[in-house]
Formats: structure tokens, sequence, C-alpha cells
């Protein structure tokens, strides 16, 4: 069975065979997004098809009950909020992972039969500040490059991305071009030094949030060193005024703002001017900004005053962080669109009201997400249905999100987990299906419309989102345009619209699908819209023959006055704190928090800092540090790397209560948000940092997941084996909080000083059924021998006194994962190094790291330099 992958935009294919019982899934060779390259996320996606935690059947104030029942209880309960208050009361929030179809019908009953605008969605948090620069400048949010441009470019610009870790695929892909054609340069413009660094000719570590001061004046290099395009300019609209605006930002003044020294500044716009062929990717660190939108025009005006744009190896290319951001973008799901690109104009709303056969459409936008749940907050939206994203995580300012949804009189929540932290509020809960078992289409990064198939039977009751919206508009009285009875119908619907008394003007057009029969729908190939009379096969490139989406046909340069951080670092709060993606997690780990082999990795919360500051702050690598900011505080743990420029934190996004303790950053995140697109800030956020104390670390491991004794801070971490590790961290004696976990029938063999040290092997029959060690710091523990142990339990006195001492005999220990795919830690890295495997192609060849996604490649190097000066240093010795 072929599907997409449901991860990140990048919309990688994916083939999934049965083998027996299980399944075991791969990429997909044929599929352009990736050409069978998979991340090790999308690698491990057989492993979530679990039962393990989900949301079976339909649950009202926390009882089952049957799907009749549930879909009345909503649409009743709906019904009455808007009969008393109207239907500006009632909110959706919708989600990236959702399927077109769904979006689609999401979008229909709010904007088109309850009447309101208030349906958005988590790309607002992710994409909708690159929506905002595309439509400002190009007259449509229309991406107008292709991942084939990665093969043609002579320079690659990533500018706050790490797609190395977020876009794995798409990045090994310019691993690849640059092997290929070695005088492509590659830049990468980041306040961190981050693993796509690791490909880069040249990295700018610019001060967080200057990157509009930097982009001003590149425009302005172009302008006096000749790089403009002259015949570009009949096709563009306010040049004159931008150009003025970038006047003032020479490159001197650029590298005061963005501390950067001068020749590196002036490098980069040299690279950017003398190169034919410029692609710039850019993900959430330019988004994520309270002047988010201005950046991403500022990129864009580079791009359309250099002529680099429409042509091969050209533009400027949004990664899309969510797989199917885009495909919600195309059917109004932003709370500021009507369906089809469509905007709020009368002849739109018009235009709607004629194709949908209903005299309620929305007049006007609707509540953006941050400012959509503050209006939850004030009792003024009395009813919202989440669907399929976990806001109480991923919104910022997350203590009032939770006290928003607390009071607020119905929260429906449609999700695959029972448990997340938004469903614990949830009066209504509905079974969603997972990947796997949904039916529908994705667009990706690129515009290219892939099918997700189905290849399971859903899990208990779970149904489609579409199918639970169609059932609630019936309900409501909406039944007719509500009717369908297949997936596929919902996609010709949407298909039709968006060539409906389209002629041309709008970007988004793929009529030329409307005509698809459920059996070829069901085949349906990756294509890349627009699909029309045009282009009957799809188009990769945009904008080739400078016709673009304004009136007058002409894109428009925006003149852009850099600002920085809408809050800015002070005494009180000296640290900027930027949040982002790791390696191997994914948003709020509800379905990745499942594979143990993702959560070794980076097992815990973290907090990256550079060692002047944490020797400012008396913060020692590897303890736990208290975060704060205006809003709240987190605990992590601190991790010390150069790689960090001094005064700003990195703090990964994804941890949550399930999880964790006080691990989830989007409490920290204050909720000021760019004017235009409503993108928060996320990436700037002032805060001071900790040293945080406690008597006693631990870490425990068990056989299932227990319920803990209270504790100050604990982090759950799922293991092999079916096991449970438990980081742990409390005052007190250990011993006497480890008693209320101890069993009558169970036979201990402990080691202890009395003190902080504690260390315990539960046993029952010959199995061992707990492993405990403390210590006043985090001890050191073999993870991997201890959860084999839970399968296998040691049968001679040595091996049972290593599991009490935790460690392995020396030279057997695997140390921290560093790749995934394989399981393969650093200790076993730097035991080949030291036997002479000195390239990574050394020791794919031994170990089989780095032979796979490629995503560890970055630290296998980085292990490589540590490592081999003392092989070195060893051979030297043997030689004397």
């Amino acid at each position: 069975m072929k599907t997409t992958c449901p991860y990140c935009g990048v919309g990688c294919g994916v083939e999934a065979k049965r083998e027996g019982e299980s399944w075991r899934v791969s990429g997909d060779g044929d599929h352009p997004a990736n050409a069978g390259r998979l991340c090790v996320k999308g690698a491990a996606l057989a492993e979530t098809l679990t039962p393990s935690g989900r949301l079976l059947w339909p649950l009202v104030a926390g009882r089952r009950v049957p799907w009749e029942r549930a879909l009345d209880e909503v649409a009743q309960r709906l019904r009455a909020i808007i009969a008393q208050h109207g239907p500006d009361a009632v909110a959706f929030y919708a989600s990236g992972q959702l399927l077109t179809e769904d979006y689609y019908v999401a979008n229909k009953l709010m904007k088109g039969f309850i009447g309101s605008g208030n349906i958005d969605t988590n790309s607002r948090l992710c994409m909708a500040s690159a929506v905002s620069g595309y439509k400002r400048a190009l007259g449509a949010d229309a991406v107008p490059c292709c991942y084939d441009d990665f093969d043609r470019a002579d320079l690659i610009v990533l500018m706050g991305s790490n797609a190395a870790w977020t876009h794995p695929v798409a990045f090994q892909r310019l691993v690849q071009a640059k092997r290929l054609n070695p005088a492509l340069r590659v830049v990468v413009i980041d306040p961190r030094r981050s693993a796509s660094c690791d490909l880069a000719d040249l990295h700018l570590p610019l001060t967080p949030g200057s990157d509009g001061a930097l982009c001003n004046g590149l425009l302005r290099w172009l302008e006096v060193h000749g790089g403009g395009d002259k015949s570009m300019l009949p096709h563009l609209a306010q040049v004159e005024e931008t150009l003025a605006a970038a006047a003032p930002w020479t490159p001197e003044r650029v590298a005061a703002a963005c501390q950067l020294p001068l020749a590196q500044v002036e490098q980069f716009y040299r690279l950017f001017a003398d190169s034919e062929r410029t692609l710039t990717l850019w993900c959430m660190g330019i988004n994520q900004s309270a002047s988010g939108s201005d950046k991403c025009n500022a990129i864009l005006n580079a791009h359309l005053y250099s002529g680099k744009i429409g042509k091969p190896g050209c533009g400027p290319f949004s990664l899309t962080g969510q797989p199917n951001a885009m495909g919600g973008r195309e059917v109004g799901g932003l709370a500021n669109q009507l369906a089809a690109h469509m905007d709020f104009t009368p002849e739109n709303v018009d235009r709607l009201r004629r194709f949908w056969r209903s005299d309620r459409v929305a007049t006007a936008p609707g509540l953006k997400a941050v400012d959509l749940f503050q209006a939850i907050g004030r009792g003024e939206v009395k009813a919202v249905w989440i669907m399929g994203t976990n806001p109480a995580v991923s919104l910022p300012d997350g203590h009032a999100v939770a006290q928003a949804l607390r009071r607020c009189e119905l929260v429906i929540v449609s999700d695959v987990m029972r448990s997340t932290d938004t469903g614990e509020f949830a009066d209504i809960l509905l079974p969603a299906q997972a990947w796997g078992e949904k039916n529908g289409t994705v667009t990706n990064s690129e515009r290219c419309l892939s099918r997700q198939r189905s290849f399971l039977p859903p899990q208990g009751e779970a149904r489609p989102d579409w199918w639970m919206l169609a059932q609630v508009a019936q309900r409501l009285g909406y039944g007719d345009a509500f009717a369908w009875r297949h997936p596929a119908a919902i996609f010709r619907e949407h298909a039709a619209l968006s060539g409906f008394e389209n002629h041309g003007r709008r970007a988004f057009d793929i009529s030329g699908l409307a005509q698809l029969s459920d059996e070829q729908w069901d085949r349906l190939t990756p294509v890349q819209w627009p699909v029309n009379a045009d282009y009957p096969t799809g188009c990769a490139r945009l904008f080739s023959a400078r016709r673009f989406y304004h009136p007058d046909g002409k894109a428009r340069l925006l003149p852009m006055t850099p600002v920085g951080p809408r809050q800015a670092v002070s005494e009180r709060w000296p640290l900027t704190m930027n949040t982002g993606r790791i390696r191997d997690q994914w948003h709020t780990m509800t379905r990745t928090g499942l594979v143990p082999r993702l959560m070794q990795h980076d097992a815990e919360p973290f907090v990256a800092l550079h060692p002047d500051d944490a020797a400012r702050y008396g913060i020692q690598a590897d303890a736990l540090a208290r975060i704060q900011s205006r809003h709240g505080w987190m605990l992590a743990r601190a991790i010390l790397t150069e790689d960090q420029t001094s005064g700003s934190l990195f703090v990964p996004m994804h941890w949550n209560q399930r999880y964790c303790a006080e691990g989830n950053v989007g409490r920290l995140v204050a909720p000021w948000r760019c004017a235009i697109s409503g993108q928060p800030e996320s990436k700037q956020t002032p805060v001071r940092i900790h040293p945080w104390r406690c008597g006693w670390q631990g870490i425990l491991f068990v056989s299932d997941n227990v319920m803990l004794p209270p504790v100050q801070w604990w982090c759950r971490i799922p293991m092999p084996e079916g096991v449970t590790r438990f980081s742990l961290a409390n005052d007190g004696d250990p011993r006497r909080w480890l008693q209320a976990l101890l069993r009558p029938d169970w036979i201990v063999q402990q080691a202890e000083d009395g003190q902080a040290f504690h260390h315990l092997i539960a046993w029952r029959e010959g199995k061992v059924m707990l492993a405990f060690y403390s210590a006043a710091r985090r001890p050191q523990t073999d993870d991997a021998l201890i959860a084999a142990a839970f399968r296998q339990p040691p049968d001679t006195p040595e091996a049972r006194f290593a599991l009490l001492a935790g460690r392995a005999a020396q030279g057997e220990a695997r140390g921290k994962t560093i790749c995934s795919c394989f399981g393969v830690g650093e200790r076993q890295i730097a035991a080949a190094v030291r036997q002479g495997a000195l390239t990574c192609a050394a020791l794919g060849q031994r170990l089989q790291c780095g032979t796979n996604c490629g995503s560890c490649i970055p630290e296998l190097k980085k292990l490589i330099e540590h490592y081999a000066p003392q092989q070195a240093e060893a051979a030297e010795e043997r030689g004397s």
C-alpha cells in the first residue's frame, strides 16, 4: 500500500507492507518528494501502529456512550449556544494533521453554514507569516519552487531553519546536491550552530530577531552593486519606496544590528548577488516572530528585485511544518481565509453562497489562534471543537490556555489518543482514525498533492474526522450539503470549487481533478498544483511568465522597517530563549512518544546554553536548571555547548504533562504575535535561568507505567522490552520514597551509603520487577543493559551485581544513542574511531550508523573530531 508520511511538510511517500501479524514501512521509491528516503521518524511509523493509549469510543462527561448519543449531544449543545449567543460564540480549532477532506468539511460547516469565521488551525503557529508574505508580494499564497530546484541551484540559503532535523529528507537531498555539484554554496543563517551547519560554507550566527535587518541590507546591496534584474522591473510595483526604505541599511549598520563581522555580511551579500540561481529556504526562525510577515516579505523583496524567481534553481521557498498545513490553507482552514484561497471580499462571499447554496456564509474573518483562546478565556467563545491537535501544550502562554479551556462551557476534542493535556479539559471526546486508518489527501511544501491511504481497520469505534463533522452538520439541519458517503466525493467538491469562476485569477486551481471517479481518486499519483486545462499534469514552478496574482499582474515589493523582538532582554530577563523541534520527536509526542527508539537520543527536556552563560549563572552540565519568563517556568537538563551563541538558550517544544513534570516550554512563551499574520513570537522569549536544587536524583525502571508517589520532578521515557524508565528528582530520603512502590512478595537486592546513593533491584520468582538508582547528581546507568534484564534476567552473580551497579562490564556499554535507526551509541562510535574508523563512511561500514536517514551524520563528524585526536595520541604512545 502506497501512502504518505504523517509528519513534516516534506510529504514523503511511504510503502506499507504486511509481514505476518505486523507491518513494515519503507520509503516509496516512486514518490517525487523522497525517492525512497525516510527519516528515522518515518522509518519508525510501523512502531506507532499500536492500540496503546488509543481513544476507542466516544466519551461524554467521561462515560462511554454510543456514537448516536455523542453526536446528538454535540449538535444539541452547539445549537443551544448558537441560539442564545450567536454563531461567533462557537469555534473550531483544527490541525495540519487533518486530511484535506476533513479540513474542507470543517471549514464548510463553520464558515458556510454556522456562519462564523471562527475556524483556525495550529498551522497559525508555523506557516501563517509565510502565507501573509506570499499574498502581499505575489497576490496569492503560492510557493513558487519545487524540490527539483535543490539540484539546480548555485547558492542555497537556509534562514531560520535547522532542516537537518526538522526536514531531514529534504536536507539529505541538499547533501546529495552538494556532493554532485561541489561548486554549490550553502549559507546557514541561524543564531545557533545547528546540525544544518554541517553543510554550510558560511554560517551567520546573527543576534536573535535581526533577520529583517540582514535582508533589508541585502536589498540595498543588490541595488548599489548592480544586482537587480532590469528586465524584472516592469513586473514589479512599489520599487522606489522599497529601495528607499532599504537605503539606510549599509553593511556596516547591518553588521552592528546583527552582531556579525562586516566581512561575513559582505561575503553573504556577494554570494547572493553573484549566484545566478539562488534558492532561499526558511522556516520557523523567520515565521515565528512578531514581525514574521515583514521578514518573509524582506526575503521576497530580494528575490523579486534580483529576478531570482520562476526559474530552475531559484526562488523563495518556505518549508512547511506539517504534513497538510498547505492543504489546510487551500480549503480556508485559517480564520482570515475563505475556501479555495479566497479572501473575505463581497464578491468571494457571494461566490461561495452560490456554490454552497447557503445564505449563511461568514462575511468577516474569525479569531486567529491566540486571539481565539483569549476569547475563550474571557467567555466570549463558549464552545470549541478541537481536532487533532494539543493547544494546551503547543500554544503560547500555556497557563492561560489551560485556564480558558477549564472555564469553557463546552469543549469537544476529536483525537486519536485518550489522554492528552488538552483532552483533560474535554466535555466530549470523539475517537478519530489514525494514520494507516484514515483515507484522503495531503499537500506538501512544494504544492504536491499525495494520497494518504488506509491499510488498517480502525481501532475500536474510531471514525474519520469528516464523517463526525458531516453527522453533526446533518443534525444541525444542513443535511443535503453534507451528505457525502466517501471522501472522494468531498475531494471532487473541493476541486470543483477551486476552479469555480476562477478564470486564472486564483493560483490554487485543481479543477482538472474535479471529475475523478472514486477509483481514479484512490489511484491518484502525486501531482503539483495547479492542475487544470492549462496544466493538466500539474506545474512544478510558478511565475515563469512573470505574471502575478495582483489585479495588475505585478508583484509587490514592500517597504520594510526592521524591528527587534517584541520583548527585549533586560537586567531582570537577560537571556533570549529559542524553541524548536529536535531530531527524533514530533509536535507534542502523541505518536513519536510511543516508540522507544525515538526516545533515546534526547530522552528529557533540555536547555542548551553557552558555557560562558552557564558559568555566569552557576549552571553545571547535566544538572537540572529552572528557566523562567514573565509567564511561567519549567525545568530542563542543562547541555553546555559552544554551538549556542552567548546570551541565548535553546529549549525543545515537545514535552507535555504526559511525559514530564514542568517540561512544557509553551508556558513560558508570551502571546505576542505578528499583527498581520497572527503568528506567535515563539523564538525570542526573554528569560532567566538558575540552578534547581534537590536532595537526590534517581532513575527508576519498571515493567509497566506505575503511578508514582509524589515527587518534585519526573520524566517518563518508554524503553525497549516493554519497560518504562523514569528520571526523578526530589528532596528527602530516596529509600523512604521508594518504599511506596515495593511489594511484600518481592525480594530486594540493594546497595546504599545512607545518604542520596541508593541502588535497588526488586525480584519476584527470578524476574526483575523494578530497578532503582539514586545519587546526589543524576546516576550514570547503562539503560539498554537494565531494560534487557526485564526480559532476560541475569543468571550469574557477576551479572546480577552488574545490574545492581547499573553498568555493564567495561567496554560493553553502548552509551547515549546517536543513531536511532540502528541503535548505535556514543561509546560504540568512540571505540570504532579509536580502532581507525575515521570517516562517516568507515563508521557506517562498521556499525551501520549514518547509512539510513543520515540525520546523525553531523553528530558522527563531531564525535570523529573529538575522539580522533585521542586515537592519534594512543597510537603515538604505543609507538614510543
